[in-house]
């Protein structure tokens, strides 16, 4: 047996899809291996990291005297490379199949508009993460590929990517990005929207996990039937300081959420108005794909079909479209070459200033 196909029986090729709330890993062979929160814990006196992923995420608003619960990644992009190295270092080793032995290739996600510094900063992570080779790839080409579109279809396809921290709005064609939008607006907008709306107009100061609550489980980007409809939310009083809690109704709720999802909406719009006409009559046919956790809005793509009067339609198991997308290229690697956004010249002059 030949020393490369030995190696290929010791090798993890996993697809990493690392967003702000979540980092999801597939691992060909073995489909999802890890969905865990994009949070670790750390001790402020010691530096020292004591949790991560769910265990961090679930210590939010109850944390220790001396711990900070923190999201190294923002807007889709590295905010504090050395708690991303240490997270995504953790993630992998999580994720392995095998021992230290087993050498890692990895296809990881990017938004379309990352700069070279930030590109740079989630190589050396992925480097520092024990991983052997990595591909960059942008997002709406892997969530594409992961919601059906083929690398070989020459007509176009829209995908909208609804995150946490960015929304990414891709046209596909042949394999390629024809066109690409990414805005850093998404669902932790909602959230910080509702929490400012409760504090403001109810007086009540609530946290992370009340909020995403709120918006999964209550919200809705249409005007409920019965308005009057309500959710008890708990937290601080502000004027007090005691603990309480207020009724909040569908109603209420409504206008704080559609104001977002309509800056989404109309992010689409405009980019859809400036594509070619062949490109244009492609989308009129096909409508767009909607792809991400922020798909998973009650009622979101009748939202978007009713402002953009295009057909929208939400991907089977629309958090997992991307990092499925991307495991999918380790089956195209000639492609895989070719979308690659690994410009080692470029990357190699960006300077980490956040380095620590």
């Amino acid at each position: 047996m030949r020393i490369s196909s030995l190696k290929k029986l010791v090798t993890d090729l996993m697809a990493i899809d690392m967003g702000t709330s979540s980092t999801i890993i597939a691992v060909r062979g073995r489909d999802i291996v890890l969905d865990e929160p994009s949070y670790i814990a750390v001790n402020e006196l010691t530096n020292d990291v004591v949790a991560y992923g769910q265990e961090a995420y679930d210590m939010i608003g109850r944390e220790g005297r001396d711990i900070t619960v923190v999201a190294p990644l923002s807007g889709g992009v590295v905010a504090d490379f050395e708690k991303t190295k240490r997270m995504l270092a953790f993630f992998v080793r999580k994720s392995k199949s095998g021992g230290s032995q087993v050498s890692t290739q990895a296809v990881m996600s990017i938004v379309s508009d990352v700069t070279h510094v930030e590109q740079r900063a989630l190589m050396n992570a992925a480097e520092e993460a024990h991983i052997g080779k990595v591909h960059l790839v942008e997002e709406g080409l892997a969530a594409a590929f992961g919601a059906g579109v083929s690398p070989t279809d020459k007509r176009a396809s829209a995908v909208v990517d609804l995150g946490a921290g960015t929304t990414n709005i891709a046209i596909i064609a042949k394999g390629t990005v024809i066109s690409s939008t990414s805005a850093r607006i998404g669902g932790n907008e909602i959230n910080t929207a509702l929490a400012t709306h409760i504090r403001r107009h109810r007086g009540l100061q609530v946290g992370e996990e009340t909020t995403e609550n709120l918006k999964t489980n209550f919200a809705s980007t249409y005007l409920p039937e019965d308005i009057a409809r309500s959710m008890e939310v708990r937290g601080r009083d502000v004027q007090t300081g005691s603990p309480g809690a207020v009724d909040i109704t569908a109603g209420e709720v409504y206008p704080v959420v559609e104001a977002i999802v309509r800056r989404i909406a109309q992010l689409i719009s405009d980019t859809l108005t400036e594509l070619r006409p062949e490109v244009a009559a492609d989308i009129y046919d096909r409508g767009v794909i909607l792809t991400g956790g922020g798909a998973l809005l009650n009622g979101l793509d009748q939202y978007f079909r009713n402002f953009v009067n295009l057909p929208f339609t939400v991907a089977d198991e629309p958090r997992y479209a991307t990092v499925r997308g991307l495991l999918k290229m380790f089956d195209e690697p000639d492609l895989l070459e070719r979308v690659s956004r690994n410009e080692l010249s470029l990357l190699q002059n960006a300077e980490i200033p956040f380095e620590a």
